[in-house]
């Protein structure tokens, strides 16, 4: 029963971050390109404090909420002649696996649940000595896991392209499925840089590996081992989420809005906001491999341990929420520099983003391996 209680916990915990942050990035987006353009940006919604004229605009970001309700109760209009089961799989089939892919992902240490209550309390007496992995799934395979529920989405995107009987959706989801398997290439070769150095597919034990220090000076994150893996990691994952300068599946120039373009109502929000919430999927995963997960340097279940010995003791309790904290502060901001290279790069045409990953990204990659593997073999 305890185990029950703590893992609803974290699923509540987990599905409400994500849907937080798939609803705050729409803000984001907004407000961030607004800042880049020198314009106001969002600020037209608003809630009104009922039986007063008092309306809270808060910066624009009721505009989340007014796009939910809107999605929601716009009709759901359908093709004529479309495959009606694959058409209703298609958004489901995209928008649950991202979902997936956070289970295995650590977003805190290691918790001990009776360490936050009084020890003769019931809770406390009740949980006894457990400990747990602030993680839905501890899984062996984590990291590969990742990339198997990823790869599922690029079945959901063929799905709806084929089964909406539309020139421009089958072309858009032509253009999917050849731009996500490869990046999703490009992804996996530059991961495996980082598991010869740590050892392990298992993303908890590759966020332990990263809690040390090289020298007493640089922390031991996989940023600092595989700085040009970390570089090709975030591109690629910028085309797997098909986003400008690679968002060629939904150009709406040219392809109206791609692989989704006979889907309204709920179902293109879903499309819309699974891509959002990858966008924190990603920036998750980046942080967990290469910025040390929901660690800082010189961090440790104790509290810090600076440099010369100096031990700044932490409560269990306050080290468990500054870990919450600080992997969700990493995650924000990596999710702005994303958004950030949205609003910056010009598209690429559709023969260049694959050559930029065949002809370019794949050959560095591979090269990025092969000097790793000479590295550690000549350090062995």
């Amino acid at each position: 029963m305890q185990d029950l209680v703590i893992s609803l916990v974290f699923i509540t915990y987990v599905i409400s971050v994500l849907l937080l942050f798939g609803t705050v990035l729409t803000w984001v987006e907004r407000k961030q390109a607004a800042v880049m353009s020198d314009r106001i940006g969002a600020n037209r919604a608003y809630v009104r404090l009922p039986y007063t004229q008092i309306k809270l605009v808060w910066l624009g970001l009721f505009h989340g909420l007014a796009d939910g309700i809107k999605m929601m109760v716009k009709e759901d209009f359908k093709p004529v002649t479309y495959d009606r089961v694959a058409y209703a799989l298609g958004p489901w089939v995209v928008f649950t696996p991202v979902m997936l892919v956070f289970a295995v992902v650590p977003f805190g240490g290691q918790l001990i649940p009776a360490s936050l209550f009084d020890p003769g309390s019931a809770i406390g007496a009740w949980f006894g000595d457990r400990t747990y992995q602030l993680q839905i799934a501890r899984l062996d395979a984590g990291l590969l896991v990742v990339f198997a529920f990823s790869g599922l989405t690029i079945i959901g995107t063929m799905l709806a392209g084929w089964s909406s009987n539309n020139k421009f959706s089958l072309l858009g989801a032509v253009r999917a499925g050849a731009q996500m398997i490869s990046y999703e290439l490009v992804m996996g070769m530059t991961v495996l840089g980082l598991i010869l150095v740590y050892g392990t597919v298992d993303l908890v034990d590759i966020v332990k590996a990263q809690s040390g220090m090289i020298g007493g000076a640089l922390p031991a994150w996989g940023i600092v081992y595989q700085p040009f893996a970390a570089v090709l990691f975030l591109t690629a994952a910028q085309a797997e989420n098909k986003r400008i300068p690679f968002d060629l599946p939904e150009a709406e120039s040219e392809l109206v809005a791609g692989f989704y373009t006979e889907y309204s109502a709920m179902k293109m929000g879903l499309f819309m906001f699974a891509e959002f919430i990858e966008i924190a999927i990603i920036s998750a995963l980046f942080v967990t491999l290469f910025l040390g997960g929901p660690n800082l340097p010189w961090m440790s279940d104790a509290g810090f341990s600076l440099p010369g010995g100096h031990l700044i003791a932490l409560s269990h309790g306050t080290v468990i929420a500054l870990q919450l904290v600080f992997f969700l502060v990493k995650v924000m901001l990596i999710c702005s520099f994303l958004i950030l290279v949205r609003w910056s790069l010009p598209r690429f045409r559709y023969d260049q983003l694959l050559k930029f990953a065949w002809k370019f990204m794949f050959p560095l990659a591979l090269v990025n391996l092969t000097v790793t593997t000479i590295v550690l073999w000549a350090g062995a």
